[in-house]
């Protein structure tokens, strides 16, 4: 799931909850796990970017990489978490966190080499 789609779906959520849209958990099944899947891939997001960061670093190489890219994703967290603290959102605050150290470790990986 991208940047924007994450931001809808955010958006959807939190205008379905101020406008009492929808039930949550959602009686449908197929939206009930949906909401649950997507917990998921904000956990898995994270963790599966761990491996770039180790190539990085146990290669000392950061050929290919994109310091322009991980500058970006790092400033965007930062957005995310700002977000996640003025609408108290904690799963978006503790996604984006561990989003931001992971950006930042390739970051730094990027200058270094």
């Amino acid at each position: 799931m991208g940047f924007f789609s994450k931001a809808l779906h955010h958006q959807h959520v939190r205008k379905r909850v101020h406008k009492n849209l929808e039930t949550y958990p959602h009686p449908d099944k197929f939206k009930y796990y949906l909401d649950k899947v997507i917990y998921i891939v904000g956990l898995l997001t994270p963790i599966l970017t761990l491996p770039q960061v180790y190539s990085i670093y146990a290669h000392g190489s950061a050929e290919g990489v994109s310091l322009l890219s991980w500058s970006y994703y790092s400033i965007a967290a930062i957005i995310w978490i700002l977000y996640g603290v003025v609408h108290k959102e904690k799963p978006i605050i503790l996604t984006y966190s561990f989003m931001f150290i992971v950006d930042i470790l390739i970051v730094i990986g990027v200058l270094l080499y």
